[in-house]
């Protein structure tokens, strides 16, 4: 995880802060692998490298997990056993493609330099914050019991059948302090099927493919609210 300054102020909390704080429910205990200046904390690495045998849970978003955290190890020649963790991450996929990092490259990165093997990305926005759509083992992203998915034709906006590409649609009815349950995004993606994906979960799960060509590049996460 990490440490930054919007936690001390609340005018510069943002989706990113929201997220951080959102996931941290899931802990006992709180540790920051960056510092403030997004430099290595070795000593926490170094805590978590000593007891390989416990699992612990990671969170940190993709682009900074690469930069600040993979590069970072990689670059010094500091070797971790983080094979007990089980590593969560979202946003920043813009840039990882910008660098030609794809989905499968990240992952395989992770797992050579950190020996983690089970490694989660999930989808969501900050127009719908608190509403994500998580990664299985399989790599399908899936809807939850409080989400819902569907893909429209860019040409009427039909329905698209399983398989067929189409501007991605997101759903919830946790949305309740704006008009915020119904969101046509600018991203292309592809339903895979519903209630029969390998991992068995539930519901509609899909893949996403990236924004419409020549929509605007942009991130909400670091937008103040």
């Amino acid at each position: 995880m990490i440490r930054l300054p919007f936690f001390a102020d609340r005018n510069t909390f943002n989706a990113r802060g929201a997220a951080i704080l959102g996931f941290s429910l899931f802990a006992k205990k709180k540790y920051f692998a960056l510092q403030e200046d997004l430099s290595l904390n070795r000593d926490i690495l170094k805590h978590f490298a000593d007891h390989p045998s416990q699992p612990f849970f990671i969170f940190g978003f993709t682009a900074m997990i690469w930069k600040y955290f993979y590069e970072a190890v990689k670059n010094a020649s500091y070797t971790v056993d983080f094979s007990h963790a089980v590593l969560i991450h979202g946003g920043g996929w813009k840039k990882m493609l910008s660098q030609s990092v794809t989905a499968a490259a990240y992952k395989q990165e992770l797992t050579r330099i950190f020996g983690i093997t089970r490694i989660h990305n999930y989808y969501g926005m900050a127009e719908q914050t608190g509403c994500i759509y998580m990664e299985c083992e399989y790599g399908h992203l899936h809807a939850s019991i409080f989400s819902d998915i569907l893909i429209r034709d860019p040409l009427d906006f039909s329905l698209c059948p399983v398989g067929k590409e189409g501007i991605v649609q997101v759903l919830t009815p946790l949305a309740t302090a704006y008009v915020g349950h119904s969101i046509l995004t600018e991203d292309l993606g592809v339903l895979l099927g519903t209630d029969d994906c390998p991992c068995g979960r539930k519901g509609n799960y899909f893949h996403i493919h990236g924004r419409i060509p020549q929509a605007e590049l942009r991130g909400c996460s670091d937008v103040p609210h």
